[in-house]
């Protein structure tokens, strides 16, 4: 029984570990962010792979628009491989990793801190290499996760960022949208049925491409790999103008686009760029909060609740997780075993 695996019960354990996370480490996050502020930081640079690659990606958005700091996402080969690495002046250096193994992630961490920057490690493992070779930690506190693709590791990860984003900023009512997250996320997951029955009518499906933007671009990237991992289908993400610019060529009649758009600046974009795909004939799954967006879809995923849009992905990519998982079990995928794939991958 689906029930039964390891994925489905990580991903319905989230609510519970991102409520561990929140009352173990938001004193230490702000004691964190408090050293952090002292040393005058002014860019960011994050080291990652994979879904924490794509928490990376939501700290681009959430650090530039909340605390007004660039964030680059480092090349790890420069410092593993080509022993080339470039020079960090006034950074914080964030390696983000659910292992806190892999050697090219330790190296860019390790390279900044000999450089004296100023080093955090995010990770399900304090006392890994990753974790020792930074100056701050945040630890995840997500229990050991025995399904391959990783799930609550990638939500931990996120709120992790957006505590310390919000501690940075001193923002208490964004500490306060925080708290409430898992009570939101124990809704989201009540749409796992409905999920379920759309997950039927894509049995067969090839390709397709998942579609965000802005703090959700990161839901994009990691709805996209979780479909890649447990479905094997050619599931490629872009950003609503990135697609525009060349990719849109790839849509034809019944051509599947799953579209997350959940309500905020980006709202009335999305609706044009609904439009817009199914005038060239794009099936659209739409994962949104907002009727306008949902009533344009061939197939509406309502998500339950309404977030401001920097918190959006904490529950958007749960649609996104329910979505893979179901559309492995209806094409009869080990949804905890994806061929060819490995819990931990370490690179150099």
């Amino acid at each position: 029984m689906l029930s039964r695996t390891h994925l489905y019960q990580e991903i319905h354990q989230q609510p519970d570990v991102l409520t561990k996370l929140l009352a173990t480490e938001r004193d230490n996050i702000q004691r964190l962010a408090d050293e952090i502020r002292a040393r005058r930081i002014t860019n960011v640079f994050i080291a990652a792979r994979g879904t924490s690659d794509n928490a990376g990606r939501y700290a681009q958005y959430l650090f530039g628009a909340t605390n007004q700091l660039p964030v680059g996402l480092a090349t790890p080969s420069l410092y593993s491989i080509y022993h080339r690495p470039p020079k960090f002046q006034d950074a914080l250096v964030i390696g983000i990793s659910q292992s806190g193994k892999s050697p090219d992630m330790v190296s860019v961490v390790a390279t900044a801190h000999q450089q004296g920057a100023a080093t955090l490690a995010i990770t399900n493992f304090p006392d890994s290499p990753l974790g020792q070779s930074a100056d701050y930690i945040i630890p995840l506190h997500a229990g050991q996760e025995q399904s391959v693709a990783a799930t609550k590791t990638y939500t931990t990860q996120l709120l992790a960022l957006a505590l310390l984003s919000a501690s940075l900023a001193r923002d208490a009512g964004m500490l306060g949208v925080l708290e409430n997250i898992p009570a939101q996320m124990k809704q989201t997951l009540a749409m796992s049925e409905d999920i379920a029955r759309a997950a039927e009518r894509y049995r067969y499906m090839r390709v397709c491409v998942v579609i965000g933007r802005g703090f959700n671009y990161a839901t994009a990237f990691e709805t996209a790999l979780k479909i890649k991992e447990l479905t094997y289908v050619l599931a490629e993400p872009y950003s609503s103008a990135d697609f525009l610019h060349g990719p849109v060529a790839l849509v034809e009649e019944a051509f599947p686009a799953l579209v997350i758009a959940p309500s905020g600046a980006l709202q009335n974009e999305m609706r044009a760029f609904i439009h817009t795909l199914q005038e060239r004939g794009a099936e659209v799954i739409a994962i949104s909060d907002a009727a306008e967006i949902l009533q344009r879809a061939r197939i509406a995923l309502a998500l339950p609740v309404t977030l401001p849009e920097w918190a959006s992905p904490l529950v958007s990519i749960v649609a996104g997780q329910l979505f893979a998982m179901h559309l492995a079990q209806v094409r009869d995928y080990d949804v905890d075993h994806p061929r060819g794939l490995r819990k931990v991958t370490e690179t150099r």
